[in-house]
């Protein structure tokens, strides 16, 4: 068992050299294609970062360019890991694409990879996420989105599970108990002690890490499926009618409930309560048509929802975390969006309510 964390570092990456660029494309695409321009795209919280060539002679007319940390870096996941001991032979990024594609998610296309740069050629998605055509959109456009997120997401887990490649690095890792409540100490650390600057009393630390282990024990003792790990609508891809998935290095396997919690249950976007006990009834439906998945919809939703307690603080805590180690505020705004719904859930099942109430006095947002 090993659990590995990356700190950041501060120091921006220098971008890469646009001959370089130029040169790749000349080199390992089609003879026709030339370089017209590099343009840099915005980042997300990652050590990453991304550029958009655009090229001229035929198609592609561009493609992403994603620039690692360092040229041999990224084959540790930038989370927190857990799982049997397995040699990492290529990019964590490259081995997932490899496996999702083999079973046709619809993931970006891997053009060149330029290892002794750092530099991975991936086709282009565009620039529309998720909650980006969710935020200009009507009431039944918003549901036909979430609709095919879930159909989706539906056959992800179905096919990328059931096609148990031992080379894939998702299925040598999981969320077992010491990463959950790792997630958990993350959100006590970041989320309260370092964003109020006072600790926790030891009275409140056991009860809370008490109730979080329970937490811990009920989602690890669920069936593991694929799981993206970071399934939410800054991560998938408005390319036309097709949504494309990204950001799916970090995939493990975990319960059913946690990318459709981290879908409905998303820092980004807040879905109106019914919408979400729908889409949840619509993601129950789809299973239950390819005779996968639980069959007591009571007891899934209460494992739903407290999958969306545990990856809401989590995200709480990673969005400090972010703030203070790696220098990017911009994920501050989205805490108590995170924290509403860790409230609404909390105040759902009276069991949780010694949780709430120890709790509460550190963060305001669930009194």
């Amino acid at each position: 068992m090993s659990t590995a964390h990356s700190v950041a570092s501060r120091t921006p990456l220098v971008p890469p050299d646009r001959r370089l660029i130029a040169r790749t494309i000349e080199t390992r695409f089609s003879p026709s294609l030339a370089l017209r321009e590099v343009i840099p795209l915005a980042g997300d919280a990652s050590n990453r970062r991304y550029f958009r060539a655009t090229l001229t002679g035929g198609l592609p007319h561009s493609v992403i360019v994603m620039q690692l940390a360092e040229p041999e870096g990224f084959k540790q996941s930038e989370e927190a890991v857990s799982g049997t001991a397995h040699q990492i032979a290529e990019l964590p990024f490259i081995n997932i694409r490899s496996h999702l594609a083999r079973v046709k998610v619809p993931v970006p296309a891997l053009h060149y990879y330029d290892q002794s740069a750092g530099l991975l050629y991936l086709e282009d998605f565009g620039d529309v996420t998720l909650a980006d055509a969710v935020s200009r959109a009507d009431q039944a456009q918003v549901e036909s989105y979430y609709r095919q997120a879930i159909d989706v997401l539906v056959e992800m887990q179905i096919h990328a599970t059931k096609e148990d490649d031992h080379t894939c690095l998702a299925f040598h890792r999981g969320f077992d108990a010491p990463l959950l409540m790792w997630e958990f100490d993350h959100f006590l650390e970041y989320g309260v002690e370092v964003r109020n600057g006072t600790p926790l009393a030891d009275v409140d630390a056991e009860a809370i890490r008490r109730a979080f282990s329970n937490i811990a024990d009920q989602l690890v003792s669920q069936p593991r499926i694929f799981t993206h790990r970071d399934y939410h609508s800054r991560n998938l891809m408005v390319n036309g009618t097709r949504l494309g998935v990204i950001d799916f290095q970090d995939a493990l396997m975990g319960p059913a409930t946690y990318d459709l919690a981290s879908l409905v249950r998303d820092a980004y976007i807040q879905l109106d309560e019914a919408l979400v006990d729908e889409l949840v009834e619509y993601y129950l439906d789809h299973m239950a048509d390819r005779s996968v998945g639980c069959t007591d919809r009571t007891a899934f939703r209460r494992v739903f929802d407290l999958t969306s307690i545990q990856r809401n603080l989590k995200a709480a805590g990673r969005f400090v975390y972010i703030d203070r180690m790696k220098g990017n505020p911009k994920f501050l705004a989205d805490i108590p969006r995170v924290l509403s719904y860790v409230k609404r859930n909390l105040q759902k099942y009276p069991e949780l309510e010694p949780l709430r109430k120890h709790l509460a006095p550190y963060v305001p947002e669930l009194q």
